[in-house]
């Protein structure tokens, strides 16, 4: 087997600090999970920790942004992709449950970094610059399409970005608190009604012209 180079080296040690994080975090919430307690369930030193992060904000601001980098190419080829609207809506529920549901870790770790944010400043305007960034891509694509479509809702795409999202949040917290009674294809169905009044929107002045 190859020996791994310096930079194969780091890569995992950053993984698997990443991973113990995603662990911990999760079970003990950000104040109550140390970096030496991170460190340790890695396998690794704590110098070895501040090597690849400076701290433990640093570090979950990185999972985030490859998790929001994932979510945002997602959510870009649904709705560039093939079908229509109210196709690519339950689509785009069914990918975002499929997240959720792919590493139940993910949504524990997503609240409780917005109760930190909510305390810490400093950490709150990083956690909202990734969260505008997200929908802005999210608000570029939407308008794309409603470009190529001629649909003219009135309502801007940013808030149409910050609508969905809204109501992922929302699906989530509801899910994670009541479980199995809150079904997957919920999100789906929400997002699936949001559009279609959208378009209902775009359609109105056509209809009252008539």
């Amino acid at each position: 087997m190859a020996r791994q180079t310096r930079k194969e080296k780091q890569a995992h040690t950053r993984r698997c600090l990443m991973r113990s994080a995603s662990k911990l975090f999760a079970e003990r919430g950000l104040q109550n999970a140390s970096i030496d307690d991170v460190a340790e369930d890695a396998g690794f030193t704590k110098g070895a920790f501040y090597a690849n992060f400076d701290s433990k904000e640093a570090l979950f601001l990185e999972m985030l942004d490859e998790r929001f980098a994932e979510r945002a190419e997602e959510l870009e080829r649904v709705i560039a992709g093939e079908g229509s609207d109210a196709e690519k809506a339950v689509r785009a529920g069914e990918d975002f449950t499929r997240m959720l549901n792919a590493d139940p870790e993910w949504r524990q770790l997503l609240f409780e970094f917005t109760a930190y944010a909510v305390r810490n400043d400093a950490f709150r305007e990083q956690l909202v610059a990734r969260r505008r960034a997200l929908r802005a891509r999210v608000a570029s694509a939407l308008q794309a399409r409603a470009d190529e479509l001629g649909l003219h809702t009135g309502v801007p795409a940013d808030e149409v970005a910050l609508m969905a999202s809204a109501m992922a949040s929302g699906f989530a917290i509801e899910q994670l608190l009541e479980g199995e009674d809150v079904p997957d294809e919920l999100f789906g169905s929400m997002l699936l009604l949001f559009f279609a009044g959208l378009r209902a929107l775009a359609a109105e002045p056509a209809t009252a012209a008539s």
